[in-house]
């Protein structure tokens, strides 16, 4: 799988564990940075995983932050993009099975990396459902409170 991933300066210590993690997997990695623990911006480095992902250059995407959770907002913020901000085992399944998750943000200050790994994991290797929950990713997509 081709897989981009990036982070700010509070992910970036994980983001460097994850992407060689991925890559002992077999998956072919692009990382957009950033490349130190020195104070940045994240919108600079997650927004362009994001575009990537839904242009359809990359399958999946991985972001990193202190919590995740501004990481997966600018994620989300891309059309296309189903950012799931994933906390433990059962969120990175529920991501997949039930969300089809594009893109998993993760949160460094908040688990030991070896729950974030165990996350990665499962998110990678999780189906979608389909059925009901493509219904209801369709009504995302269209935005619209009103069934088809």
């Amino acid at each position: 799988m081709n897989i981009a991933i990036g982070s700010d300066h509070a992910g970036f210590e994980y983001k460097e564990k994850i992407r060689a993690f991925l890559e002992s997997l077999g998956h072919k990695v692009k990382d957009f940075g950033t490349y130190s623990p020195e104070p940045v911006d994240y919108p600079l480095f997650i927004r362009p995983v994001a575009e990537a992902v839904a242009r359809g250059e990359y399958e999946r995407g991985v972001v990193l932050g202190g919590s995740g959770n501004g990481e997966a907002i600018t994620a989300n913020r891309v059309k296309g993009i189903r950012c799931a901000l994933c906390w433990n085992e059962d969120s990175a399944r529920l991501g997949r099975q039930h969300n089809n998750a594009n893109v998993l943000s993760l949160g460094q200050r908040m688990m030991p990396i070896e729950m974030a790994l165990k996350i990665v994991r499962i998110w990678l290797d999780t189906p979608f459902e389909g059925g009901r929950h493509q219904r209801r990713i369709e009504l995302i997509d269209a935005g619209s409170s009103e069934p088809k």
